[in-house]
Parts: structure tokens; sequence; C-alpha cells
């Protein structure tokens, strides 16, 4: 007889005995069709690569220009930390850290988070703090907000083409890769899957 686990319904909270999973398959609470579990196909691998890859997205969305405004004859560049700066310098320092908090520091922990929790599983280690870590992935995820800065950056640029040139930088353009990268990364993680390989080195 196969191994069953326990997991409670979050919709219903019904407990729930689950058989262990084929990959790709799920399983669904029996009173209201909520899911209980899934196994996706290559989930550390698949996470950790997309990880890898907003890695580098976000330090090319924050080291190079976001966008280039020309008007008459002068270019001003402008960068993440440029615009939570200028925030701070019009005494608007409620929304210039959560801008701060939601556009770098968020995104930035989750990949880190990511990065420190799956690459020792895929490698079969266990580092000191890898639960705590995952723990706070999941909180941090809900904070990760950089989607509606990127609609408030391009209702910005639309009122401003009448007044200067705008240029976007290739800034704009990781940081527009970044957002579907980090929701791929949330999709494609097996969170039961690393809880318990995680468990298992416990």
């Amino acid at each position: 007889m196969s191994a069953r686990k326990l997991i409670l319904c979050h919709d219903c909270d019904l407990l729930n005995r689950v058989a262990e999973l084929p990959s790709g398959a799920s399983a669904l609470c029996p009173r209201c069709g909520g899911l209980l579990d899934r196994r996706v196909p290559n989930s550390i691998d698949r996470t950790l690569a997309l990880t890898l890859a907003g890695l580098v997205l976000f330090l090319v969305a924050n080291a190079f220009p976001f966008l280039a405004m020309k008007m008459q004859g002068q270019v001003t560049d402008t960068t993440l930390a440029s615009g939570v700066r200028a925030l701070y310098a019009h005494d608007e320092r409620f929304v210039g850290s959560l801008v701060l908090f939601t556009t770098i520091v968020a995104p930035l922990l989750q990949l880190l988070l990511l990065l420190s929790v799956l690459a020792p599983l895929r490698f079969g280690r266990r580092v000191p703090g890898m639960i705590p870590m995952f723990r706070l992935l999941r909180r941090v995820e809900s904070w990760s907000m950089m989607e509606v800065f990127l609609i408030g950056i391009l209702v910005s640029l639309v009122k401003l083409a009448d007044m200067a040139q705008i240029v976007p930088g290739i800034a704009i353009w990781s940081f527009a890769l970044l957002i579907p990268v980090l929701v791929a990364a949330k999709a494609s993680l097996d969170p039961h899957l690393v809880w318990e390989r995680i468990g298992r080195r416990a």
C-alpha cells in the first residue's frame, strides 16, 4: 500500500488522507474541489533555472537606465533607485519606502530566498536556516508588486509623451521580463516537495 499523508484543505478545512502523487498529477478535495497537492514535473530544477534567470534580469533592471527623457536638448536618465530618491527628495517618504520595498527589496529577497533554499536541495544538501527561509519566502511573495509599478510607469510615459521625447532603456525591458519570470517561478514551485526534501534531511 502506497504511503499516505494528511493534508488540510485550504478552502474548506477538510482533513484529507492523500496518497503519494506521480509527477504531473494533482489531488483535489472531495468536498469542495480545492487543490490539495500537485506534483510539478522537474519542479526544483525548473524553479531554480527561472530564479537564476530572474537574478540576471533583476541586476540588469537596477544597473542600467530605466528610461531617458530628452527635453530642450537635455537628456535625463532615470533608474529605479533614482526614482525612489526623487520621492524622498519631494518629501514623499511613505510612497518612496513603499516603492523601494515592493519593487526592489521584496523581489530581490524573493529571488535570494529561492536560491538559498533550492540550490542546496538540488545537490542533495541541507543548510542551516532553510525552514525559516522558506517560511519567509511564502510571506515575501505577496509583497512583490512590480507589475503595479510598471503600469504606473506606462501611464506616466503616455502623459509625458507630449512634453518630452521618452527613450526606453534596457532596464525597462529587463523589468518587464522579470515579472513573468517570477510568476513562472512561483507557478513551477512545488511547496510540498520542498518541505518533504527538507524534512528528509532535518
